[in-house]
């Protein structure tokens, strides 16, 4: 009999944020028929032996197990592991800078038995201190890269039906995908239409993953009832290099590349491209009123080519630093 609750957490090179990660799962189980699984992505850092001495050093109600991946197979990668070994009701993907506060579970649990057709179920993220943080969003369309490249007030207010971030208090009618950072799957909808691309190395994955599940019928439920801190960054550095204006890693490109051919197409890389190059332009116009266009991230207008020509071809780290979560 499949268990009714699994919860994924990916392991690479944070250990100690892993292992605080576990606790609180622990600590909000409670009698729910659960299991923890863990999987280190080849860390090769020794995590994966801290997080073994953890378990076997603290035996609990609820199994806690982990798996050593044999390569750094990204997000998708080794969540997928987790869904192909054990069965269950419903997976909470749940990154390891991530805690879970007291109820969660609960509410979870109930608003996805409540509604069966709900293929993804997001729960409210925020900061440690209570401040709420996007996680709900619009899917990235052309229209949003135009939007993306004007950095403009105007023309984001103009174009406000199409932005992508929704605020930290979203309307639930217009979330189109949420985070994946934490976020619960229902186990059924994996049966439907099979599990996340690992041809995403990280980023992008959950975008296309909730596209193809709204594609199939399945819906997306907001529960903010349900709270989970994100300490954002802990486990992967894009969100720090975009805030900095710093280069972006190669897979980011290749992601993106990949979601806007499976969103519209062969063509979809370039349009999304010329959009953003257009928003580009219009904000240069800036110049002629004397102030300088708000700035983008390091050598973008070039990296956003990076994967048009051949999107989808899978994504590997060639070097043991690569993040993978």
């Amino acid at each position: 009999m499949p268990r009714t609750l699994i919860v994924s957490i990916i392991n690479y090179r944070t250990g100690s944020l892993t292992i605080a990660c576990i606790e609180s799962v622990l600590a909000d189980m409670g009698s729910i028929d659960g299991e923890i699984v863990v999987i280190d992505n080849a860390s090769g850092d020794g995590s994966d032996a801290l997080i073994a001495s953890w378990i076997k050093a603290n035996p609990h109600q609820t199994p806690v197990h982990l798996i050593c991946s044999k390569d750094n197979s990204g997000f998708s990668g080794g969540h997928n592991q987790v869904f192909a070994a054990v069965a269950a009701d419903y997976y909470l993907v749940l990154n390891s800078d991530a805690a879970l506060r007291p109820g969660f579970l609960g509410k979870m649990l109930e608003s996805a038995q409540a509604n069966p057709k709900a293929g993804l179920i997001a729960p409210r993220l925020e900061d440690e201190d209570g401040t709420v943080q996007t996680s709900c969003f619009m899917f990235h369309r052309p229209a949003t890269e135009f939007i993306r490249g004007a950095c403009s007030g105007p023309v984001t207010r103009l174009l406000g039906r199409w932005n992508l971030p929704l605020g930290p208090n979203p309307d639930p009618a217009r979330i189109e995908w949420a985070s994946f950072a934490c976020i619960l799957v229902n186990g059924r909808m994996i049966a439907d239409i099979g599990p996340m691309d690992d041809g995403y190395f990280l980023y992008f994955e959950d975008v296309e993953f909730c596209l193809r599940a709204r594609r199939a019928g399945w819906s997306l439920l907001y529960v903010p009832e349900a709270r989970a801190i994100h300490y954002r960054g802990g486990s992967g550095p894009v969100k720090a290099l975009r805030k900095a204006h710093k280069r972006m890693p190669i897979y980011y490109w290749r992601s993106r590349a990949r979601y806007f051919t499976h969103a519209y197409g062969r063509i979809g890389p370039w349009v999304a491209n010329l959009s953003w190059h257009a928003g580009r332009a219009l904000a240069h116009l800036r110049w002629l009123t004397g102030r300088r266009p708000y700035p983008t991230v390091e050598q973008e207008a070039k990296d956003i080519w990076i994967g048009a020509s051949n999107p989808l071809i899978p994504f590997r780290p060639e070097r043991s630093n690569d993040d993978a979560a």
